[in-house]
């Protein structure tokens, strides 16, 4: 079976191109170069292993302490995390210890202060995104509410007819969902 290869033959192997072949062919005698020695090209290689492993022991040392300052700044931002959220309520505190110093303030008075008070709290609530859920006339949402009871009602079945306790968010997460009381049909 015949292959798919040229045949080689003397006239087809190309001449070698060493210098050593090159000099010979020329008609001189060829000067060999001298060649490293093993001893020259282990202390080269010895050499070159040493600086790897130096390059090597510095990158690692740089991955440990950028671990190390991550696990700081992590824990930092959970001890302090809350920390302008804090300082944020003490104006709504010094209200509150404000209106409990009053002495002879009437029944209007101590009304207002409380209703300021709120706003303060409720202003707090919304720069740090934190947002009321009150939801009376809408359906009922096991994520987002928790049914105390069913009453019977003319309105949608499970739809939300009453909220004992309004619930809050933080952006998109459930702090505490609205306690709520969901319609049920009539019994006829």
């Amino acid at each position: 079976m015949p292959e798919d290869r040229p045949e080689l033959t003397s006239k087809s192997v190309p001449p070698d191109p060493t210098p050593d072949a090159a000099a010979a062919a020329a008609g001189g005698a060829a000067q060999p170069e001298a060649a490293p020695s093993h001893a020259e090209l282990l202390r080269e290689a010895e050499l070159k292993a040493a600086e790897h492993h130096d390059a090597w022991l510095r990158a690692k040392a740089e991955a440990e302490n950028i671990r190390k300052r991550a696990q700081e700044d992590i824990a930092k931002a959970h001890r302090f995390g809350a920390e302008r959220f804090a300082s944020e309520l003490l104006a709504v505190k010094d209200s509150l210890e404000a209106a409990l110093a009053a002495e002879n303030a009437t029944r209007d008075a101590m009304r207002s202060g409380v209703e300021l008070t709120l706003r303060q709290l409720e202003a707090v609530f919304e720069r740090q995104a934190i947002r009321e859920i009150n939801p009376v006339g809408e359906k009922f949402d096991p994520h987002w509410h928790q049914a105390i009871s069913m009453l019977p009602s003319d309105k949608e079945q499970n739809t939300v007819i009453n909220v004992l306790q309004k619930g809050y968010a933080l952006h998109d997460r459930v702090l505490r969902p609205a306690l709520v009381t969901v319609a049920k049909p009539k019994d006829a």
